[in-house]
């Protein structure tokens, strides 16, 4: 009877672990070494820092599902002190994201203003709602897209001539452009960056300055002493601690910051080697996950 006893735990033991050799998980989480780590160690470690980048692929719903998990995590554990920043809204248009959170635009008004993004209805609108609820400011980072347009056809120096009201969207000019850092030399090898398209590689690195600099500019003022931010962004404007990362440490180096990285596998069992350090976290997805769009 208690060789019974004993043997039953163990049963249950083993079958659970059958079941999870079975499982197909949704995700995996891993530290910037490929060391394998779970939700709730990674949620501490986060709440803990100054300033938080999720880094996502814009069309993959698991990563917008985690964010909205994690900012109502990150809101309980800092009691509330925390900021939501977004690049899917521009500095024109904060005006309108302050009216909605603050129930003072209806969603048919705020959605036909605003500019959304097409896939904001099912990736971001949760997120504003959310913040309408429970009363956290959110924050729109990026640059109006049109003047990251003109920079990309005619360098900075087309930003020249704004008035200063429109000056005033964007991070303050004349902006130094380090063209030495690993994402925009790796921007340069994908546009081709040899002699013959020099200029206009250039151009297009500058128009990604622009709005790594803008992103980094707002959200450094938008963080209150005490408060959290969460900043939300496509993953290869924070990618190796760079980009927005590279801009933010110049306007407060002391700044304790922590990014998540979201990347596509075949398998989700081990963190392929290209996919190690590109930030403190690493979101694993199925490549064959079902997009937004």
């Amino acid at each position: 009877m208690i060789r019974k006893f004993l043997l039953l735990p163990l049963l249950v033991l083993l079958t659970s672990l059958v079941l999870r050799a079975d499982d197909k998980p949704a995700y995996r989480l891993f530290t910037a070494a490929g060391k394998p780590t779970g939700y709730d160690k990674m949620l501490r470690e986060l709440a803990a820092a100054d300033v938080v980048f999720f880094g996502e692929q814009h069309n993959d719903p698991l990563a917008h599902w985690l964010t909205l998990q994690l900012t109502k995590d990150l809101l309980r554990l800092k009691q509330g002190q925390l900021v939501l920043g977004l690049e899917m809204f521009e500095r024109d248009v904060q005006p309108l994201v302050d009216q909605y959170t603050t129930g003072e635009l209806s969603d048919k008004e705020f959605e036909e203003q605003s500019r959304p993004w097409p896939n904001y209805t099912t990736d971001y609108k949760p997120l504003l709602q959310l913040a309408r609820q429970q009363k956290f400011r959110v924050v729109g980072t990026n640059v109006p897209r049109r003047y990251a347009s003109q920079v990309a056809k005619g360098s900075l120096t087309a930003l020249n001539e704004l008035p200063a009201s429109e000056k005033a969207w964007m991070a303050p000019l004349p902006l130094t452009v380090d063209y030495e850092l690993p994402g925009y030399k790796n921007m340069a090898k994908m546009f081709g960056g040899d002699a013959a398209h020099a200029a206009g590689v250039q151009n297009i690195i500058q128009a990604q300055a622009l709005k790594d600099a803008t992103m980094a500019h707002f959200l450094h003022q938008a963080r209150p002493e005490g408060h959290l931010l969460l900043h939300l962004n496509g993953a290869y404007h924070s990618d190796n601690h760079d980009g927005i990362l590279a801009y933010l440490r110049q306007h407060n180096p002391k700044l304790k910051v922590l990014s998540i990285s979201t990347v596509s596998q075949e398998q989700l069992g081990k963190l392929e080697k290209e996919n190690q350090q590109k930030a403190d976290f690493v979101l694993v997805v199925p490549q064959d996950m079902t997009k937004t769009y």
